[in-house]
């Protein structure tokens, strides 16, 4: 499988050899490349249009395999930290933006123009250029609609690199800044310790939240509180 460079202006380049000066540096194998077998690799794009997200593989594993990516390059070019806090950021801005979900759920829209949007919307948002070019990479390989399953991926690794637990919470509206910290402080105290709090938005709950840490879900929605009453009301009829 060739590995990409990265280019000024976030397009995957094939190794062919030496990635010249001007490049930002390449990761090594896996890079920013989907994985051996992946119909939708450079080698294959004209051959094999899919569409944005699909893939022959779990979602979760190509996920991984780009945030690892994302994660080798920020280390090895001493951005880690600023990294991590843009990719925060990112989350935030899909969760929070429908026209953005759009742009990347989209799959009628060219690879060029795709890429040309999101890239001018990170511009906008003060992105740094390492981010703005794995996203550039990630709509190349027509992947946009995977890039929040990534930032979380990205989320869970940093995580997991220092040690702190990751808590998925599921919305029915965006949490404000004083909700997460609220969210954050009742955790600690149940004995959590340090919380990364992975937050994202799903409308059919109605209210409330669904947290996940490790195994343990706490479901506190208010769809599955009228699903409870109407098995109730079911079960007494």
């Amino acid at each position: 499988m060739a590995c990409c460079g990265v280019s000024g202006d976030g397009d995957v380049a094939p190794d062919h050899g030496p990635v010249p000066s001007h490049r930002v540096a390449a990761v090594q194998p896996p890079c920013y490349a989907p994985p051996a077998g992946d119909p939708t690799g450079p080698d294959n794009m004209e051959a094999s249009p899919v569409a944005s997200g699909s893939t022959n593989q779990s979602g979760g594993q190509l996920a991984e395999r780009y945030a690892n990516a994302l994660y080798s390059q920020a280390e090895d070019t001493a951005a880690l930290d600023q990294t991590v806090s843009e990719m925060d950021s990112l989350g935030r801005l899909i969760d929070q933006s429908p026209d953005f979900r759009r742009l990347l759920d989209s799959p009628l829209i060219d690879v060029t123009q795709a890429r040309a949007a999101a890239s001018a919307v990170l511009s906008q948002e003060g992105f740094s250029k390492l981010v703005q070019d794995f996203v550039g990479v990630i709509a190349n390989n027509r992947r946009l609609g995977a890039l929040r399953g990534i930032v979380a991926a990205f989320a869970s690794l940093v995580a997991q690199k220092r040690g702190v637990v990751v808590a998925t919470v599921v919305s029915a509206h965006p949490l404000t800044t004083v909700q997460r910290e609220q969210l954050r402080a009742r955790m600690i105290e149940a004995g959590y310790g340090s919380v990364n709090i992975q937050d994202s938005v799903d409308p059919s709950l109605l209210g409330g939240l669904v947290v996940r840490i490790g195994a343990r879900l706490y479901d506190t929605s208010l769809k599955s509180r009228l699903q409870r009453l109407q098995y109730a009301m079911k079960g007494a009829a």
